[in-house]
C-alpha cells in the first residue's frame, strides 16, 4: 500500500521556483565573470542543471557544471566524488545544489570537499527547505520553505520532464 501523499508543488511551480531562484544568483553575483553550479547526484544536479539553464538564458556569465556524488545515508563513511579537480576550482564562486534541505547533513558534507581550498564565495541553493536543521547549514537560495514534521518526508521528481512534482509524504 502506497503512503497518502499530498502535490506540494506541481510542474510549473517547480518551473517557477528555478527562475526566480536563478534570478536570485545572477542579481547577487552579477559582478562575476565565471559561477560553478555543484548539483547533488541525483536530484540535486538535475535541479542544477535547470537552474543552468536559466542563467545562461539570463545573464552573460560564464557557467561550469559539476555533479558531486555522496551516500546521503551515510556520508563520513563514504568519500564524497566530484568529477573535476578540486584544486582547479580555487578562487571561484562555488554553489551547491540540493534538491531538500532536510536536517543539513547532506549539504554539510556536499560543501566539504571545497572546505579545502580557498574559494571566492561558497553558496547553497535547495528547491525546498523541510527546516528541521540539526546542523548549522542554511540554504542561500530557496525555492520554498516548508513546516513539516519529523515524521513527514518531501519526495522530489524531476527526471520525468513535464511531470515534476514535489509531495509531502
Amino acid at each position: 500500500m502506497e503512503a497518502s501523499r499530498s502535490l506540494v508543488l506541481n510542474s510549473q511551480q517547480i518551473d517557477q521556483k528555478i527562475i526566480r531562484m536563478a534570478w536570485e544568483m545572477y542579481e547577487n553575483n552579477s559582478s562575476e565573470t565565471e559561477m560553478v553550479i555543484v548539483g547533488i547526484r541525483e536530484n540535486g544536479f538535475i535541479l542544477a542543471q535547470r537552474i543552468g539553464k536559466v542563467l545562461s538564458e539570463i545573464s552573460p556569465i560564464k557557467l561550469k557544471m559539476l555533479d558531486l556524488s555522496i551516500d546521503k545515508k551515510n556520508p563520513v563513511e563514504q568519500h564524497v566524488t566530484l568529477n573535476f579537480p578540486i584544486d582547479d576550482l580555487k578562487g571561484k564562486l562555488i554553489i551547491v545544489v540540493d534538491d531538500v534541505l532536510n536536517s543539513g547533513k547532506t549539504l554539510l558534507y556536499g560543501i566539504k570537499p571545497f572546505l579545502s581550498i580557498p574559494v571566492k564565495r561558497l553558496q547553497t541553493a535547495v528547491l525546498v527547505d523541510r527546516r528541521h536543521n540539526r546542523y548549522p547549514v542554511k540554504s542561500d537560495y530557496t525555492g520554498l520553505s516548508l513546516a513539516t514534521t519529523l515524521r513527514e518526508h518531501i519526495s522530489v521528481e524531476l527526471d520525468k520532464p513535464g511531470q515534476e512534482a514535489v509531495y509531502l509524504v
